[in-house]
């Protein structure tokens, strides 16, 4: 579960039958059923990342980020937007609302190559809420529910919303990997990607 505080205090819950939100009654103090099962779209054409640190992030997202500006002239053949609150919650409300991807990538600076969030309190339940809610969520790579810590404040890449968007994401690193991304019949405007 988690609480989005602002004009309403919301509040995304799971007890791993689907997601529900609720909304505080102003007068009451009480939490109202307002969405049962919200499902999070499968498709968007909005992604969540602090672009601030672009210099600094590994390939496969450069390369992703990269596609999604292009826009319709570019290998994804159309237009996003970015929308960045730099809140893990908030942005996660947005995106059980109106669908979209959030990107914390791993980067190249110091204690950030594995990401920063934590992966006990942080991206674990919001990993469990997204994917009761129909999403995904991973590291780029591993899904977040099946990576198993070795310390308490362990931390990680997150990157999760909407299942189709987080697939691409996944296949950015599948090929930066396989060395696919150098290569010039495989790389950006290839003639092999769709």
């Amino acid at each position: 579960a988690f609480f989005v505080y602002g004009p309403q205090t919301t509040l995304y819950l799971t007890l791993g039958e689907g997601t529900d939100l609720y909304r505080m009654d102003p007068i009451s103090g009480l939490f109202m059923l307002i969405e049962e099962r919200i499902e999070i779209a499968e498709e968007t054409s909005e992604y969540a990342i602090n672009a601030s640190n672009a210099r600094q992030w590994f390939t496969p997202i450069q390369r992703y980020v990269s596609d999604l500006l292009l826009g319709d002239e570019g290998p994804r053949e159309r237009n996003f937007n970015m929308r960045w609150i730099g809140s893990l919650v908030a942005d996660a409300g947005r995106i059980f609302n109106r669908g979209g991807v959030f990107l914390y990538p791993g980067d190249r600076r110091p204690k950030y190559d594995n990401g920063r969030l934590r992966l006990i309190y942080e991206a674990n339940p919001v990993a469990f809420l997204v994917e009761q809610a129909g999403g995904a969520a991973t590291d780029g790579v591993t899904r977040i529910l099946e990576k198993t810590p070795t310390e308490i404040h362990e931390r990680t890449a997150l990157i999760f919303g909407s299942k189709t968007e987080v697939r691409w994401v996944g296949s950015y690193e599948a090929e930066t990997r396989q060395g696919l991304d150098q290569s010039p019949l495989f790389s950006h405007r290839n003639l092999f990607r769709s």
